[in-house]
């Protein structure tokens, strides 16, 4: 597969970045990549892209509400739904 265009490097790009290609592509995409500066700007952000996803943790949940708290939240969210409804024509 010889990349012809941008789009059949994209179209082939997390193949190759996952390293699933066999050798010949992978070397068709890089001859193509070094000498096309779009390509060769988008595969740089795909790889941060890529690392950043891989390095993000998820953060601990934040802690339960008190139960005191979770009904007084409760009962300003039905007042302001009464509020609400006694507006409505």
């Amino acid at each position: 597969m010889a990349p012809d265009n941008c789009k059949d490097v994209f179209a082939r790009l997390s193949e190759y970045l996952d390293h699933e290609l066999p050798a010949g592509d992978c070397a068709e995409l890089e001859e193509h990549i070094r000498d096309c500066p779009p390509c060769v700007e988008f595969v740089e952000s795909l790889r941060k892209t890529v690392g950043v996803c891989r390095e993000y943790r998820c953060p601990e949940p934040p802690p339960t509400l008190p139960e005191e708290k979770r009904a007084a939240l409760r009962k300003a969210y039905l007042k302001m739904l009464e509020r609400r409804a006694a507006a409505q024509p």
